[in-house]
């Protein structure tokens, strides 16, 4: 079992700043746990840590994979654990840091998906369907063989509608029952939850808009053009930042209204990562708009030292 910190909560809270305080105080080794900082031509739209602010200290992960290769969950999942096991190894600590709800709660829960193969050819022809006949009607399909996954998925979240479907066809029972039987399965990780978060949704709101601003005078509109003359595959080109500047390059929208039209998207996906962290319960939330942010590290530090035995 590997005793590690988890820094979550949504993106511009603030996660990077405190990761790196904490590691610098205690020793720590960052392993990237976001979906899109994996990518290595993505270092802009993404926000990855900068080689200033990674300063000294060890971060894994981040940028290790090609926007043209397709990275699952699961690849995450053991590369992750691998690395994990490399660091604690080495008598050294263990942070992972991140925004991907759906990484974090895989690792941390040691889900196994070994069982969850993949067909290519189904999913093509779910997606052929959508298209044909709209999301409801592959909404009311997963209804018809996996009620409990349908209902956890929005019918307008197709990539994961289509994915509870194909498991259902490839592994011939339900997505709900192979999450349950994948928990059986004992957890490596044994994780102290610090969250970022804001009891002022405005005012993430307007960090969101200020680190939109921030990524244009540093570069993203390059980033984006190079990143269209590879062959990004179908996760990295979801990439919040790509899209919606692609308008733009293409000649069909100004700059000032994609620039809109992304920070209206990252304040979706701000709002999407809180409901998903919001509902685990063993997140310590720090609030840096009613604490200092020396206040916010003082809080983590004693989490920490609670979590480790009081050893600093």
């Amino acid at each position: 079992m590997i005793n590690t910190v988890v820094i979550v909560g949504p993106t511009a809270s603030g996660k990077t700043s405190l990761s790196i305080e904490l590691a610098k105080k205690y020793g720590f080794e960052i392993i990237c746990a976001d979906s899109m900082q994996i990518y290595s031509q993505l270092s802009i739209s993404t926000a990855r840590p900068t080689k200033d602010e990674q300063s000294n200290i060890p971060h894994h992960l981040f940028g290790s994979v090609s926007v043209e290769e397709e990275y699952s969950v699961a690849e995450y999942c053991q590369n992750a654990i691998r690395k994990a096991k490399e660091i604690d190894s080495q008598n050294k600590r263990v942070m992972f840091c991140g925004g991907t709800g759906l990484y974090i709660d895989s690792l941390v829960n040691g889900i196994d998906f070994s069982s969850t193969d993949s067909d290519e050819k189904v999913r093509t022809r779910l997606e052929e369907e959508s298209r044909l006949y709209g999301a409801e009607y592959l909404h009311d399909k997963l209804k018809s063989v996996d009620p409990v996954s349908a209902e956890k998925i929005h019918p307008n979240n197709v990539k994961r509608v289509i994915r509870a479907l194909e498991i259902f066809e490839v592994c011939g029972k339900p997505k709900s029952v192979i999450d349950i039987e994948s928990r059986e399965t004992p957890s490596e990780i044994n994780a102290l939850y610090i969250g970022v978060n804001y009891k002022n949704r405005q005012t993430l709101y307007e960090r969101v808009e200020k680190r939109v601003d921030l990524m244009i005078e540093n570069g993203l509109i390059d980033e984006v053009r190079e990143f269209y003359k590879l062959n990004p595959c179908k996760t990295a080109s979801a990439a919040i930042g790509c899209k919606e500047i692609k308008p733009y390059l293409d000649g069909v929208k100004s700059l000032d209204e994609c620039v809109e039209e992304l920070k209206t998207a990252t304040r979706r996906y701000a709002k999407r990562q809180l409901t998903w962290f919001c509902r685990n319960d063993k997140i310590n939330w720090v609030y840096p708009d009613e604490q200092e942010f020396d206040e916010c590290v003082e809080i983590a530090s004693q989490l920490i030292e609670n979590f480790y035995g009081g050893k600093s």
